[in-house]
């Protein structure tokens, strides 16, 4: 599947944007916050944006909300940046549902899980991703993240997949840092690997990667651009810079089920509601508390990066 133009763009920071609700009625979607975060998301230099995946309480949303918020980010991001719809289901037929819909709303590639729950074999799951794939003629970023789903995809099922045309990237969650040299290997230089491990996605880029899919960078989208800019240009000491600086909200914002410290944040800097859907709740007063003692500096030192960002 060509997409020379979607993988040019597919590297540096992209946020995983979550799903605001309506404040004090989680059951509904909140539009225009969402607008919002897009918006600054790529005023403070995201070079792409992801909706729908886990950080937006993809599971929880119901297919027209799935829909409506692609449509929203789409509308936001008028193809100056990637809109990467997640792509998630426990069975087939309803993850090729979703990505044609998705296509249909704006979306520029898909992000494909494994089905959750069912833990299906390495040829399951192989012929999931070519139906998801076959579905639409938008370019697929593989999501391997087994701590969600329960499954995760093989080295040799990923080549496969990669070598097939079925996929044309991939968001690794799993943390190993010795993955990105074996897949380089097996699938070449040129299939961007991108790391879904906040704390370790600088790491991830020591060892082949070209970014980072982040939750973070939903909160301070300009300290995450920054860091992978200064990657880019060899400047590492101000890359480790931002990396040790980011490092305690990193661990803030997974202390509890992403995206529960996320919206907690966000809701602390007035930017959404911060009431994520049942089974999720709000975060706990020690997490609130740890988010009050970072954010105020971190929000100076946002505004300051995305004044810069706007610049250069």
């Amino acid at each position: 599947m060509p997409c020379p133009a979607f993988l040019a763009k597919l590297s540096g920071s992209l946020p995983a944007l979550p799903t605001p609700f309506l404040r004090g009625d989680p059951a509904a979607l909140d539009g225009p916050a969402l607008e919002r975060l897009a918006a600054r998301a790529l005023a403070h230099g995201a070079a792409g944006l992801v909706v729908c995946g886990s950080t937006g309480e993809a599971p929880a949303l119901h297919r027209e909300e799935h829909a409506e918020a692609i449509r929203i980010v789409a509308a936001v991001a008028r193809g100056r940046a990637p809109v990467i719809a997640g792509i998630g289901a426990p069975n087939t037929e309803a993850a090729v549902a979703l990505a044609v819909a998705a296509e249909r709303c704006g979306a520029s590639g898909l992000l494909v899980s494994a089905p959750p729950y069912v833990k299906p074999t390495q040829e399951g799951l192989r012929c999931h991703v070519r139906a998801v794939a076959a579905a639409t003629g938008l370019p697929v970023v593989l999501y391997d993240v087994p701590s969600r789903a329960g499954v995760g995809f093989a080295d040799e099922t990923i080549a496969r997949l990669c070598a097939e045309g079925m996929v044309q990237a991939l968001k690794d969650a799993t943390g190993d840092l010795a993955r990105p040299a074996r897949l380089r290997r097996l699938c070449g230089a040129d299939f961007p690997q991108l790391s879904g491990d906040d704390p370790t996605q600088l790491a991830h880029r020591a060892m082949g990667g070209v970014g980072c899919i982040s939750v973070t960078a939903a909160l301070v989208p300009g300290l995450c651009t920054a860091q992978h800019a200064a990657w880019d240009v060899g400047d590492l000491a101000h890359a480790t810079r931002l990396r040790d600086r980011l490092a305690p909200l990193h661990e803030a914002l997974f202390a509890e089920t992403n995206p529960i410290p996320l919206k907690a944040a966000l809701g602390l800097l007035g930017l959404a509601d911060p009431t994520p859907r049942l089974p999720l709740t709000r975060a706990t007063k020690e997490t609130l508390q740890a988010l009050s003692r970072l954010l105020p500096g971190l929000t100076a030192e946002e505004n300051e990066a995305a004044a810069l960002l706007r610049v250069a």
